[in-house]
Formats: C-alpha cells, structure tokens, sequence
C-alpha cells in the first residue's frame, strides 16, 4: 500500500501552519496568503524542532538575575529609545518605509562606534561596496573598524563572523538574504524565519549586537512573516515624510527598557542630527486656529502646534491628521453642547504640525481652543499654553508630569498656562480651568 504523502501549508504573513489550505488564515486574517511545502521544507522543519534543546523547570527562588552589559551607540535620541544603550548580544530590528533614512542611520552608528574601538561589521545584500562608500563620505563614516561585506548567502555571513569576532553586526536588510540549506526564495516566511533565528544564536552565543532592518510594506507593517518581531529582542520603527527633513524613532518593543520614549532626528545634508524643539512650532506668525500645547512622550516633554481651520460647508467633513479622529469628533460634540458653538454644519479640520502623532489626552484643551479660535477668527496669545484632558461631561481633568510640561514652557519662554492642576511651580503664571466654559471666558 502507497504511503500517503504529507500536506502542510503555510501562511507567508504570519507563519500560521494548516494540514489544509485555506482562504483566510485564522491568525493573522490575511486572505490568499496559504502556500504548501514541499517534503524538502517539511523535513526541514522537523528536523529543527529535533535541535531544540529541553530544559528543566526551576523554581523562581533559585534562578538567579543576570547583568545586562550596554555600550553607548554615541547617539543620545537612539540610547534614550533603547533604554540607556545597546545590550550585547541582543537581536534589534528596524523597519521603516523605503528611503526614509534606516541604512543613513546605522552607518552613523557604525561609525560612531567603530571610532569608539567597537568592530563593525556591516553587511548589505541591496547595495554595493561603492554605493555604500559614497553614503560613508557623506556622513564622514570612513573608520578603519568598520568593515564591509555584500552578501546574499548567509553561510557565506555566518563564516565571516566565526572567522572574525565582531561587536556590531548591521543586516540591511533581512527579506533580501538567503540561505542555501533552505529550498524557498529570499524573503519568504520558511527562509525569514529561519535566518531570523541563525542570527539570534549567532548574536548570543557570540556576545554580538546585532541591528536587522526589515522593509516595510503599504499597511505600515514590517514586510513578511509577524514571527519576526516575536523572535528579535527590540523592535523599532522609523518613521517620516522622505519629503521633509523631520524623521521619529518609535520602540514598539524592548525587553530592555520602556516603549514609551522617541527619537526625533532631522535629516541634513551631512546625515541625521538631534532635531531641535522649535521644530515643531512657529511663535512667529500670529493667525487664528493655532494653540499651543505640551505633550509626554515617554520621559521627553514636547511643544507643540495645534492648527485648526473651520469653514462654514454644506457638507460637513472632519479630518484629523495627528490626532485621533474619534477624540477629535468628541471634542467638537462636546463644543456644540456646552458651548453651543454649531459646527453642525461647518468643515473641521486638525493638524498636528512637526509630523508627531498625539497619542495621549494632555492636548485635548490645545484642539478645542484651536477650534474656537478659527472659529471665531480669533488670534490667540503665542506666550500662552493649553494642557488639559476634556471629560464627556465638559470637565477639565487632571494630567500627569504637569511639573514637567510646566517647566518645559518655562524653558521655551511661555508666560501663561491654562491648566486645570492646582500646582506651586514658579516661573509662569497658571489659570486653572476646571471646565471648558472658564477657558472660553480666558479667551
């Protein structure tokens, strides 16, 4: 009697593996995206399951803590979203849309620390040694540390770092690197997959850091399977208009520190620098619909502009551009019932200038002041600053850090603060606002 022959499938977004095709995958919900195996790939997947080394549970009282070595990458927005620096031997991914400044980036900190007596090694399977000298020259980046390989075949990599100790090791990118051992195309979930996990073995058992970057695909996810952000150590986000100079790094995970702190850099002809604070407001031009507000992300307080314009329509639409559009939509119920403003039939729309997206309640007050102001055509005082969270009932809440928030407006110069936090700082006068109507009377 024949022997019957293995099916198993695949889902190319997430890694999900069923005996059956099927439309949609229940994991990830990506329709079409199940492809079968071969018995080469099968085979090859149980025998990595073989190689998994068993270990024995212990009891949590007998486990000790183990010290976690970081080096500064010389980079103070990078080290801030990593937690305090790079931990050797960890496996850190950065994704980002094409062009938007990852390879610029990594090369800088090649160099930052091969300068540093840090061995680098940066590997490219998308650009040439001599596209990468051009970039090199441009950032200033020609140290004698740092050293080049462009490589498609990871056991050609893999035999360069057993040669070599290395302290750095730069993948650019993952989805373009292939593997001879492993019966698929570069980029696929099987060859990911399975690079993604070599180089954490790599990584740790050689004490090396290790930065891959990931390209990123039209949803804003990081391309091919999800199991990649499972399996790396720190998954950041690099984020910006390649048409503007303003570029944000955002930590999406990190076993090493928080999540909630960015980077903010600006791209300038001789690479990324430190943005400065008066990138994200002008204090200059007085016009109606704009209000300042002071927000936290993470550690890092941030001034910024809120914009709004408000036009009479005979078809009302709302839009929001950094902000959230179902805050933005509560806000403007709240200005049409305590306030009885009837933007019922007026276009709204929010902006958040700098390209930084709100993602706390500390500016609510900002977008309803702005709101008002365009409003009533009504140009609001450039020394001023709204920090405050709306309630459904119209209520000003409190706000956490307000120390903070106050001190960074005493640092850009503010004079006034409307706040609704009873509070002792010095050096700027506060207006405590308990409700929406006490902030409308202040205007």
């Amino acid at each position: 009697m024949a022997k019957k022959k293995q099916v198993l499938f695949e889902c190319q977004a997430c890694g999900n593996r069923q005996i059956k095709f099927l439309g949609k995958c229940p994991e990830c919900g990506v329709f079409n995206s199940f492809l079968e195996l071969n018995e080469e790939q099968i085979n090859h997947l149980k025998n990595e399951d073989k190689k998994i080394n068993k270990e024995e549970a212990l009891s949590i009282c007998d486990i000790q803590i183990e010290t976690i070595d970081k080096f500064t990458s010389f980079d103070n927005e990078l080290d801030l979203v990593l937690g305090g620096g790079i931990v050797k031997g960890s496996l850190i991914l950065l994704g980002g849309s094409p062009g938007v400044g990852k390879s610029t980036l990594l090369l800088k900190i090649a160099a930052n620390l091969a300068k540093n007596n840090k061995k680098v090694l940066y590997v490219s399977a998308e650009e040439s040694k001599s596209q990468i000298k051009i970039r090199a020259n441009r950032l200033n980046a020609n140290e004698k540390n740092l050293f080049l390989l462009t490589e498609l075949c990871f056991e050609n990599i893999k035999d360069e770092l057993i040669k070599n100790q290395y302290d750095l090791l730069i993948i650019d990118s993952i989805q373009t690197i292939y593997s001879e051992n492993i019966n698929s195309c570069a980029g696929s979930i099987t060859q990911v997959r399975e690079l993604t996990f070599e180089l954490m073995k790599i990584s740790k058992s050689k004490n090396i850091s290790t930065f891959v970057i990931g390209h990123i695909t039209k949803e804003g996810s990081i391309a091919g399977p999800r199991v990649l952000e499972h399996m790396v150590d720190v998954v950041l986000y690099f984020e910006g208009d390649t048409g503007k100079e303003l570029r944000i790094l955002r930590g999406f995970k990190n076993r090493f520190g928080s999540t909630s702190e960015i980077g903010i850099w600006q791209m300038s002809e001789n690479g990324l620098i430190a943005a400065s604070k008066s990138k994200f407001l002008n204090r200059n031009k007085k016009q109606a619909g704009t209000a300042l507000t002071i927000i936290m992300e993470g550690s890092r307080a941030i001034t910024l502009e809120v914009q709004a314009l408000v036009c009479e329509s005979s078809y009302p639409k709302r839009s929001a551009t950094g902000f959230d559009r179902n805050r933005l939509d509560m806000i403007l119920a709240l200005l049409e019932k305590k306030l009885e403003i009837p933007l019922r039939n007026y276009d709204v729309f929010i902006n958040i200038s700098g390209g930084i997206k709100v993602n706390e309640t500390g500016a609510d007050l900002a977008v309803a002041a702005a709101i008002i102001s365009s409003f009533k055509n009504r140009i609001l005082s450039s020394e001023s600053v709204f920090i405050g969270e709306l309630s459904l009932n119209g209520n000003i809440c409190e706000i956490y850090n307000l120390d903070i928030r106050l001190n960074e407006a005493k640092n850009q110069a503010f004079k006034n603060a409307i706040i609704p936090n009873q509070t002792n700082f010095k050096g700027i006068k506060c207006f405590i606002a308990k409700e929406l109507s006490q902030v409308l009377e202040w205007m």
